[in-house]
């Protein structure tokens, strides 16, 4: 049996639109106000995507930035993997079309769909096929346009989410020397799939006027339980992820970025300060599978990982799913 390989993150990347969008916009046409969102969420603003942008494009120049860092061509990749729940079509994959774009011509190309733990299932599973021998260098990707999936009706939900994509460029050890996946994990709770869901579009409920007349074609939330659930599976996460390792090794937490009050609440149950977590949701609201890497992606440009020491990743999203990784960078 051979060997498995030491895989290395050899480099990351991330893109927010340009268009920042305060929580003043709201005021126009729900009942909130700045402080009261603030209070709730931890958010400030957000980013938006121009009209003539789409996921795929998000996709492109946090991808670009990321093979720039990892100094790795786009020819030289084996696979191109996206996780995302807003893609530009329901067929073909965003994948496919980065591939295409990137001019990634020799890679395979595929999209995974675990909501906000979109980009860890994808880092999971490209850690894997390197591992294994199954692919050398692997761009692994998260991004969303959530805005084109929000109801701008539903105060609860409206206000939380923004559009963004991060990515990072996996190849084995020897070749990056940076950034070692020590482990991964991944996991599902089905029972829970109505906590946060769009019920329209699927073999379910088909689109027809009717759908979309009901507004079931945009992000449902029950928030109560959302809540719950994220402060228990995010400290939970973090401690599987340090299971062997002491607390001293850790350099950063990224955590997704899904509430202030969640990543705080967390934090309390784990006895732990921020010292060392990053948060940037005040910047860019919630951004599903892309709040991870680009936090991470803004964290290493920062200077804030230490050479030789533990880099803690956890996510936690619809479906209901959770993963993590742990990395010595």
């Amino acid at each position: 049996m051979a060997s498995r390989i030491r895989v290395g993150t050899a480099g990351t990347g991330s893109y927010v639109p340009e268009r920042v969008v305060p929580n003043a916009y709201f005021e126009e046409f729900l009942d909130t106000s700045d402080e009261w969102i603030v209070q709730r969420t931890g958010i400030r603003e957000r980013r938006y995507a121009a009209k003539d942008q789409n996921t795929s494009d998000l996709c492109y120049e946090a991808a670009k930035r990321a093979l720039e860092d990892a100094g790795v061509r786009a020819q030289d990749l084996d696979l191109v993997i996206v996780g995302t729940l807003t893609p530009d079509y329901p067929l073909p994959s965003t994948a496919c079309l980065l591939q295409d774009r990137l001019g990634a011509t020799n890679a395979g190309a595929f999209d995974v769909g675990a909501a906000c733990t979109g980009f860890l299932t994808a880092f999971s599973t490209g850690e894997a096929f390197v591992a294994s021998g199954r692919a050398k260098r692997v761009l692994v990707v998260g991004a969303e346009t959530l805005s084109r999936f929000v109801d701008f009706e539903d105060r609860s939900s409206a206000i939380i989410f923004g559009d963004a994509a991060g990515a990072a460029v996996l190849t084995a050890l020897d070749e990056c020397g940076q950034g070692e996946v020590l482990r991964t994990t991944l996991g599902a709770d089905g029972s829970g799939f109505d906590f946060i869901h769009i019920p329209g579009g699927g073999t379910k409920t088909p689109p027809s006027m009717a759908s979309v007349k009901a507004r079931q074609h945009y992000i449902r939330m029950r928030g109560r339980d959302v809540f719950r659930f994220a402060v228990t599976h995010m400290s939970d996460m973090i401690e599987r992820m340090l299971e062997g390792h002491d607390r001293d090794e850790v350099t950063l937490i990224v955590p997704h970025q899904v509430n202030r009050r969640i990543i705080d609440a967390a934090l309390d149950r784990l006895e732990m300060t921020d010292e060392k977590v990053i948060v940037n949701i005040q910047k860019y609201g919630n951004t599903s599978a892309a709040t991870v890497p680009l936090a991470f992606d803004e964290a290493l440009k920062e200077g804030r990982v230490e050479k030789g020491k533990l880099v803690v990743m956890v996510a936690f999203g619809a479906g209901l799913t959770w993963g993590g990784a742990l990395l010595r960078w």
